[in-house]
């Protein structure tokens, strides 16, 4: 097992997932996906933006470096009705072993690709497998920025030790430059290349402290960064960091419920 798959199969994905659906929904509304098309979802997790392709008449692949997020997705999936429409199998993003070359109309990677370690193979695949005329759509988080997942990673990097020698932060996905460079290397003009900041809403039923344990509790590298932090005695000043965190972001008036909107970069792709 690699270390990104560890990362993603030691908590459960799933109870942060439960809470982006509905701006999973709005953002696959925006993608010009119809009934027919192919879309590949890469670090798909457990369909939160594969399922409602699905919904859209698409026939969808989701790929996932977690078994148990493939297993929840299918799980879903079924439940929904789209077994024959939306499957979900085990892979790794930075090399899409089975999928022929120009295969899908759209290739989504919401959140997920930015975390595979090998940024230049992740974006000469998805080039790979797009056809042409096709289109690739990836969500990535923004360093620095002030709003909620930047500030998670941020707080997490204090209490973890430092990378190892090579590592390439998932971070600097959410640089234009960095995205240009990489699907420059795979033949992408920089003219067919947008990157634009965008919004994703976290809806989370409970309380802004309820929504952090959650995170703490399910979330790998806030798992990673709680367990480096417990053993320097410093584990409930992490939770007091990122508790203060959540309440200062939440945008709901109603103490049972959390609404945190976060800054990501949404960049598009045209492949011919």
């Amino acid at each position: 097992m690699n270390a990104n798959q560890a990362l993603w199969e030691q908590g459960d994905f799933t109870r942060i997932a439960a809470s982006m659906r509905a701006s999973g929904e709005d953002l696959v509304r925006q993608l010009g996906i119809s009934c027919g098309m192919q879309v590949l979802d890469l670090g798909c997790g457990d369909g939160t933006t594969a399922l409602p392709a699905a919904r859209l008449g698409a026939k969808v692949l989701g790929v996932d470096i977690a078994r148990n997020l493939v297993e929840a997705g299918n799980r879903r999936a079924a439940q929904a009705g789209f077994s024959d429409t939306c499957q979900f199998i085990q892979g790794d993003a930075c090399r899409l072993a089975g999928l022929e070359n120009k295969s899908f109309d759209r290739v989504i990677s919401i959140f997920g690709a930015m975390f595979a370690p090998q940024p230049f193979d992740v974006a000469r695949e998805m080039v790979r497998v797009t056809r042409p005329g096709g289109r690739i759509v990836m969500g990535n988080w923004i360093p620095g920025d002030p709003t909620l997942v930047a500030q998670i990673l941020k707080v997490c990097a204090a209490y973890t030790p430092p990378p190892p020698e090579g590592f390439v932060s998932p971070m600097a996905w959410g640089v234009p430059g960095n995205v240009i460079e990489r699907f420059g290397a795979a033949g992408i003009a920089w003219e067919g290349i947008l990157c634009e900041r965008d919004r994703f809403v976290f809806d989370f039923d409970g309380t802004p402290a309820a929504f952090a344990d959650t995170f703490l509790q399910y979330y790998g590298p806030t798992m990673n960064a709680l367990a480096a932090a417990t053993s320097q005695g410093r584990g409930e000043q992490l939770r007091t960091e990122l508790v203060a965190l959540f309440e200062r972001e939440n945008q709901c008036q109603y103490p049972q419920r959390t609404l945190i909107s976060a800054v990501f970069l949404k960049v598009t792709v045209e492949v011919n």
